[in-house]
């Protein structure tokens, strides 16, 4: 059973009040809230365990080191990666790709060779790839969605050639919900011998993934998007992969053996993991993959896709509500726009009510181009949220609409 009561009772930041109202969080997709384990796991390594990894041969750095491969061990069972060796600590999701861009991009991506995106990518998947191309003179191409938010999988295709050297899709849109058929992407773009790599920020929190079924060549994600802190995600390559590329930064404890007249690099993953590295992050990490498996996917995807579709009635029967990204697959974020009220506007109207969601571009800008507004208002749902907290965004929503009528 999902004991919703008992669930919010482990995130204690949900207790408080905002403007003298129960807090409403529905901004999940740009972090999750941490349950009181994850923070107690940190305060713990800080209270007890301070020390190096790695490095040290007294007892704090022998328990720092256990738990810091601890949570490294953890995570690898967690995406069914081949081995601890393939999951490499990174600050995030961002810095996971411009790994990926700089050290495997720049060894493999030549003049005239092709990176293929999608319309719906985040920033993080974009930007990077922009640098990459106009530094050696690769072309950017970008596969079109259709007006629901979706893939259009024969554009997708059609823009597949042997000049295809990376494939970079978003597992789970930020900006629209919507789920790509990531296993079907991943078989075209190895037909035509291109890598991989996908974006699984957003998806990791609300999605069973397995990176060997999958078959991609990259994954990364966030710790912050699925209840652990922020700073610290994982890159999960293929180890062939990862043994060919170069390390991305140089530094300590990505060193085997070092001289004046040259340098031997580490095994992997510790080849990219130049420098101290945020323990204390990964091990929150551990302990938050410890808390979804705890619950399993099979509630959380239960409890979401129940609460998603009490909103989306909701959003149907709102009068002059235009929902922004209605894929026939998608799991937990409703974005919108309300005539004649702009999103920054609606933000700040229901934080007075103890709502939080988010307004604004949601780093996604070419999104928004695509559907002709400047922004939305998007609330996102997480294992924590309840059909409450979505009559009472709604109520401020039509507050919001009177106030501007």
């Amino acid at each position: 059973m999902f004991d919703i009561k008992k669930i919010r009772a482990d995130f204690p930041i949900l207790k408080q009040q905002i403007h003298g109202q129960p807090l409403a969080y529905l901004d999940n997709a740009a972090t999750t809230q941490k349950p009181q384990c994850v923070i107690d796991a940190i305060s713990h390594y800080y209270q007890h365990d301070n020390a190096n990894v790695h490095r040290g041969v007294h007892a704090l750095s022998e328990r720092a080191t256990a738990d810091y491969e601890g949570a490294r061990k953890r995570i690898a069972g967690f995406f069914n990666a081949r081995a601890t060796e393939n999951v490499i600590f990174t600050r995030g999701t961002t810095e996971a790709i411009n790994l990926i861009a700089t050290s495997w991009g720049g060894a493999n991506i030549k003049a005239g060779d092709e990176v293929l995106i999608t319309h719906m990518e985040h920033h993080s998947n974009i930007v990077p790839w922009q640098m990459l191309c106009e530094r050696i003179g690769a072309v950017l191409k970008v596969a079109p969605i259709n007006n629901a938010g979706e893939l259009i999988m024969e554009s997708f295709e059609a823009l597949l050639s042997e000049r295809t050297k990376l494939v970079g899709v978003v597992h789970m849109s930020n900006a629209l919900g919507t789920i790509n058929p990531v296993e079907q992407i991943i078989q075209k773009a190895h037909a035509v011998g291109a890598r991989v790599l996908v974006d699984g920020a957003q998806a990791a929190a609300h999605l069973a993934v397995d990176v060997q079924a999958m078959d991609c060549d990259f994954y990364v994600t966030s710790a912050h998007k699925m209840y652990g802190p922020t700073g610290i995600g994982v890159l999960i390559g293929k180890t062939d992969i990862l043994d060919a590329m170069p390390p991305y930064q140089g530094g300590g404890d990505m060193i085997r053996m070092v001289s004046f007249e040259k340098t031997e690099y580490n095994d992997l993953p510790y080849k990219f993991e130049a420098g101290t590295p945020h323990i204390a992050g990964a091990i929150g990490f551990g302990k938050a993959i410890e808390y979804i498996e705890g619950i399993g996917f099979e509630a959380i995807g239960q409890r979401e896709q129940g609460l998603l579709a009490y909103a989306t009635a909701k959003a149907e029967a709102f009068d002059g509500l235009r929902q922004i990204g209605t894929a026939r697959h998608k799991a937990c974020v409703l974005s919108f726009v309300l005539d004649s009220v702009h999103p920054h506007d609606l933000g700040t109207i229901v934080d007075r009510e103890g709502v939080a969601i988010r307004a604004g571009h949601h780093c996604a800008m070419p999104v928004m181009q695509f559907f002709k507004v400047a922004a939305t208002a998007r609330a996102s749902f997480s294992i924590y949220n309840t059909e409450a907290e979505v009559d009472v965004l709604f109520t401020a929503l039509k507050k919001a609409q009177d106030i501007f009528a």
